[in-house]
């Protein structure tokens, strides 16, 4: 599509992506546009944990089938609410049913209950889409960038440049996994020691090592929840005895980074944090769901760092299920661009840093209306008040403004509930 076309003649689009992984699903709804733009309108995450059925058996349980059955229905409702087209929802399942030898049941049975046709990724299709994901919320486009993502059952990595994949592997690492094999692992050194030992085996038995050194790399980009969790914990102060629940505001202007000393220090507070059970309570409080896993998905990007030579990592808010919207746009859309629009991805990056997911989300649903009434006024050629003709312009930037301006009004609220407003047009000056 010809650059110079008119940002209000493109077509906004509702895609729905579902990744069915080993730890959660997760629903993911985007406005996208052909022009590079995504607006995430809702998200819901189910924790089904399918990882744990392949911890004694090889099969997914019937247990867990029933509850990923329930899962889908409600993604499928929502789905349904929103008026998505089947061909615009994907579902997707990655380490744990591919691993399962009754994979193709599940699979059956899911289409029959729930009417979802499951597409069971390969470990290079899965780390394709988390490197497209992240094309879409960071500027490395024309880097030589290492993606890497820790899911429940596996780690992706690959090595992209200009939406090209030069490298990708499939390790069988997860967080879920680790943990189901060596237990919580909480502040126990010897558990530690052997989920280290064993992490280090599998990446030199694969020879990734070797491969990520042959190929190179200018920029590490970690895309998962799990790595996210990590970056906010460094944010907050997590290593620290006090843990800010806002969050340091210089802290925040790193702008989705983290660095190996700061890894280190969040590694070393879960391994060693003193007393068990009140580690154990401030580590549920702090990472809620997550908090049974963090300890092992800590300690393999530890590790992944340390064997790659990675000094600091970017961090993505976007990986797989931004990467499957982003496939499926280029294959609706003729000529889609993956580094289109990047103004739009740092207006998506502040918003995403400064407020929580309701504070996102209602700035996507109030960016809809006012987008609405925008191009409702549009069609108008002149408006009248009190009988008076006005003359009013509605320009394409004119919009762009308005919809950046409803994600990003709310993020004074990070620092003070009073006069938040001027907080938010400080955060954005500076």
């Amino acid at each position: 599509m010809a650059t110079n076309t008119s940002y209000m003649q493109i077509p906004q689009t509702l895609f729905a992506s579902i990744d069915m992984g080993t730890s959660s699903f997760k629903l993911l709804i985007i406005r996208a546009y052909p022009n590079g733009k995504f607006l995430t309108i809702d998200t819901l995450k189910q924790p089904v944990i399918l990882g744990r059925d392949l911890s004694s058996s090889c099969s997914i349980s019937t247990q867990s089938q029933a509850r990923s059955v329930e899962s889908l229905l409600m993604f499928r409702d929502i789905i349904q609410s929103h008026n998505i087209s089947r061909d615009h929802t994907r579902a997707v399942a990655t380490a744990a049913v591919r691993a399962a030898e009754n994979k193709d049941e599940f699979v059956e049975r899911v289409r029959e209950k729930v009417g979802f046709e499951v597409d069971v990724l390969t470990g290079e299709q899965e780390a394709k889409f988390v490197y497209m994901g992240v094309l879409q919320f960071l500027p490395v486009f024309d880097r030589l960038v290492l993606s890497v993502d820790i899911g429940g059952g596996s780690t992706e990595f690959v090595i992209g440049k200009r939406g090209k994949v030069v490298f990708c592997e499939s390790v069988n690492l997860g967080h879920v996994s680790l943990s189901e094999k060596f237990g919580t692992c909480s502040g126990n050194f010897e558990e530690v020691l052997k989920m280290r030992e064993y992490v280090r085996m599998v990446i030199l038995e694969f020879g990734l090592v070797e491969k990520v050194k042959e190929g190179g790399f200018e920029v590490a980009v970690g895309s998962s929840g799990t790595i996210r969790a990590i970056e906010k914990a460094v944010v907050s102060g997590y290593d620290r005895d006090f843990v800010d629940n806002v969050g340091d505001f210089g802290g925040c202007k790193r702008d989705w980074r983290l660095s190996r000393g700061e890894l280190k220090g969040i590694v070393e507070r879960l391994c060693c944090g003193g007393d068990g059970e009140v580690e154990r309570v401030r580590r549920e409080r702090f990472f809620k769901r997550r908090s049974e896993f963090i300890v092992a998905g800590a300690v393999l990007l530890d590790e992944i760092f340390e064997l790659l030579g990675i000094e600091e990592m970017e961090v993505s808010g976007y990986g797989l299920g931004e990467g499957i919207v982003a496939d499926s746009l280029a294959k609706v859309f003729d000529g889609y661009d993956l580094n289109a629009n990047a103004r739009w991805r740092s207006v998506v990056r502040l918003a995403m840093r400064f407020n929580n997911k309701k504070r996102v989300k209602a700035g996507a649903q109030c960016a809809s209306i006012a987008k609405d009434i925008f191009e409702g006024l549009r069609k108008c050629d002149k408006l009248y008040n009190n009988q008076v003709k006005l003359i009013a312009s509605f320009e394409d930037k004119d919009l762009e403004y308005l919809e950046a301006a409803c994600l990003l009004h709310n993020i004074g609220h990070f620092t003070s509930k009073k006069g938040y407003h001027k907080q938010s047009c400080h955060i954005i000056m500076v």
